[in-house]
């Protein structure tokens, strides 16, 4: 037998062997790869699917109640004044900050018109609603609430409504899921008339009699949670945060999404802090209330950020009107219980710019780029652009004053698509924007802001005098105190101007008005 073994009969099959294993480490290494890029592909068109699936945004949309134009810090206010707003502040370096934000002169049509995209007089919410009168929001209103949750939305509000306490107008019968706060026909200080009346001795209402806190779900009755009192309005805010937190998190776990409208009481007079807050800043309590509002927005955006849903968000902070004027100061205690409308004069319920331009932020990660803009936005905007972003219905059997601003949002507009806004009071068009122009057809008193105060053009309180045919013209640009009548020497404004009231009355035409709001005239 040959034992000569020689070395290259015993390397051959081991080279087969070494090539044959590189060729199988190089067939797993592909299949590897290509399961890898499977995988990759998969998670891609997970991703895009999920993506499809969030592309309906949630909606937080917190109102507050009479913060003027220079109370914020991302404004010119907040430190400057003595009570920072840092939450805020930081909502505005992260998305859109509106310096040209404008609204209806009080409480009651600014909601009207953030709830239906019309102009309040359209359903005849022209003035502030009062408990006891019949002025409330009409049963075929389509709201911001109705038309999301046609389009698949949760819907819930919780805080003020202030659109009438009639049944068929409160906001579980108008598109909400849920409601818990304040009687809905009334605002933030209606506790006082258990006091008011006692100390003039006109009514005696026993606390169970009073105003309570309400809650409801969608089409029920309201049921009656607790008596509305001092302490309850001090800390009520921080149960608003409670409910909306607690909305927030069953939507989300269910997988739908939501429209929170949380309108807050902060700053609306009397501005009674809760202990937390008393004495937080250097103005007395408004200042408080102001920090305390802050908190409460900071509250809301951990919420969002802890449920891991910031980004298939839309937050919007925004307040309803001008912040109250001196008529106001004797509800503070060593120091007004008022706010600021920055450079702009008039104050809430008047007619003038303070009165209408206020702050509002917009925030949308990855779809709104963090700037500010100059560009016009009403409060009726929202309706429309949020029926863009949610595949909703805007209603095409009535005028739709509101515009679609989504591409102003995204960037691909900056100029917006508004050039014009008309002010009513009661059943009077008493002022109109255009562009950088504002013109008055009433020559107003001072009311609510005080004789010799902030303002010539009065609301709350005031009388009107009718003019001599020619209205008065300001530039708000170059005179945000509105000072100087530039009706004369320009003209060739009123042409616009005048275009715009054509354009509005000739709707009425086809969709008349109903009888507006009026408490003395009858």
């Amino acid at each position: 037998m040959n034992h000569d073994i020689r070395l290259s009969d015993i390397s051959r099959p081991v080279v087969k062997w070494r090539h044959r294993m590189i060729r199988l480490t190089l067939w797993q290494q592909t299949r590897r790869a290509l399961a890898i890029g499977l995988c990759l592909v998969a998670q891609s068109l997970l991703v895009g699917t999920a993506f499809a699936q969030q592309s309906k945004p949630n909606i937080l949309f917190i109102l507050a109640d009479n913060i003027g134009y220079g109370d914020v810090g991302a404004y010119g206010g907040g430190e400057l004044r003595g009570s920072p707003t840092p939450r805020i502040d930081q909502l505005a370096a992260e998305g859109l900050r509106l310096t040209q934000f404008l609204v209806e002169p009080s409480c009651t049509p600014s909601r009207a018109a953030l709830m239906t995209g019309r102009y309040s007089i359209r359903s005849g919410l022209s003035l502030v609603a009062v408990a006891g009168t019949p002025f409330s929001l009409p049963a075929d209103e389509i709201t911001m609430a109705e038309m999301l949750h046609d389009a698949g939305y949760a819907t819930a509000i919780f805080g003020k409504w202030h659109l009438g306490g009639q049944t068929y107008s409160q906001p579980q019968n108008q598109g909400f899921d849920e409601f818990y706060g304040i009687p809905p026909g009334d605002t933030w200080d209606v506790f006082g008339m258990i006091r008011q009346g006692r100390q003039t001795k006109s009514v005696d209402i026993p606390l169970n009699k009073g105003p309570h806190i309400v809650e409801a779900k969608r089409e029920e009755p309201l049921k009656l949670v607790k008596p509305y009192t001092a302490e309850v309005r001090r800390g009520i805010d921080w149960e608003l945060v409670d409910h909306g937190v607690d909305f927030m998190k069953r939507q989300t776990a269910a997988g739908k999404p939501f429209f929170l409208y949380l309108p807050i009481s902060r700053t609306h007079f009397p501005n009674l802090p809760s202990e937390r807050f008393e004495g937080a800043s250097r103005i007395g309590q408004f200042g408080d209330s102001l920090m305390e509002g802050d908190a409460i927005v900071g509250a809301m955006l951990d919420a969002l950020k802890e449920l891991n849903i910031e980004d298939d968000s839309i937050v919007v902070f925004a307040s309803d009107n001008g912040p109250d004027g001196p008529g106001a100061s004797r509800f503070g205690t060593d120091m007004p219980d008022m706010g600021t409308t920055g450079p702009y004069r008039g104050a809430l319920g008047d007619v003038s710019e303070g009165a209408i331009r206020t702050a509002a932020v917009i925030r949308w990660p990855q779809r709104i780029r963090p700037r500010s803009s100059h560009a016009m936005f009403s409060i009726m905007d929202f309706f429309p652009t949020f029926a863009n972003v949610a595949d909703g219905k805007v209603p095409n059997d009535r005028p739709i004053d509101g515009i679609d601003q989504i591409d102003l949002l995204r960037g691909e507009n900056d100029k917006g698509r508004r050039e014009h806004l008309l002010t009513f009071v009661g059943s009077d068009l008493v002022a109109v924007r255009w562009k950088q122009f504002r013109a008055y057809f009433a020559d107003v008193a001072p009311g609510r802001s005080g004789p010799g105060g902030a303002t010539l053009m009065g609301g709350i309180g005031s009388g009107a005098a009718p003019m001599n045919g020619y209205p008065k013209v300001f530039n708000i640009e170059s005179d945000p105190q509105e000072e100087h009548n530039i009706g004369e020497m320009y003209n060739w404004v009123l042409g616009p101007l005048l275009k715009v009231v054509g354009e509005y009355k000739a709707t009425l035409e086809r969709s008349p008005n109903p009888p507006a709001a009026n408490m003395t005239k009858f």
